[in-house]
């Protein structure tokens, strides 16, 4: 008998909030830059830095795992970001999270690891252009000056009072993720476009 239940369509938590950011993108003239990267796979994964698991996962993966506080790796499609002593999120393309997973238990083995899929928790925005320091300065109290907060840093922080993990991406121009949960997502992306009112 044919299967008869109905397949559920995908939808972003910013799928409705596409055009307004794009707008502000096109209004600013080159000055921001905003726009969702949803579905981005996003694995949390919890062991001992200097065990014989952070020494396998971390080439499973292409790269190494950040043992630096606050800062971030990235090679090919994708980023390890540290969390904590014991704690990274490593972000991959969409789809990828099982596979990234896999990768994860198999290097580790028989090491005491725990690898979650977080992927539906939150999704990413993309803050971008000459101005985006300054749009997400208004809401966050972080000194994100290059010379503090350049490419390849993060912090767990607060913009708009909302609970986000901040990635200054790889090279300056590529601006930033903004990963939050996707119950606030709707409310950031109002503040983002609230606040950017004056850069178009």
């Amino acid at each position: 008998m044919a299967d008869t239940a109905p397949t559920a369509c995908r939808r972003s938590p910013l799928a409705g909030a596409a055009p307004r950011l794009a707008a502000v993108t096109r209004s600013s003239k080159g000055a921001l830059r905003l726009a969702e990267l949803p579905f981005l796979a996003q694995v949390n994964v919890r062991l001992d830095a200097k065990s014989p698991a952070a020494d396998a996962v971390g080439p499973a993966l292409g790269l190494q795992l950040p043992t630096e506080p606050n800062t971030v790796v990235h090679a090919g499609e994708v980023t390890a970001v540290w969390l904590g002593p014991d704690e990274w999120l490593v972000v991959g393309r969409p789809g990828t999270e099982r596979e990234l997973e896999g990768r994860i238990r198999a290097a580790a083995g028989d090491e005491p690891v725990a690898v979650t899929d977080v992927s539906a928790q939150r999704t990413t925005l993309l803050v971008g252009g000459p101005r985006a320091r300054d749009l997400l300065a208004h809401g966050c109290a972080l000194d994100l000056h290059p010379r503090a907060f350049g490419p390849g840093r993060c912090a767990q922080t607060t913009l708009a009072r909302t609970q986000v993990v901040l990635v200054a991406r790889d090279e300056t121009r590529a601006g930033f993720w903004v990963l939050v949960r996707s119950s606030f997502a709707g409310y950031l992306a109002d503040w983002l476009l609230d606040a950017a009112v004056e850069y178009v």
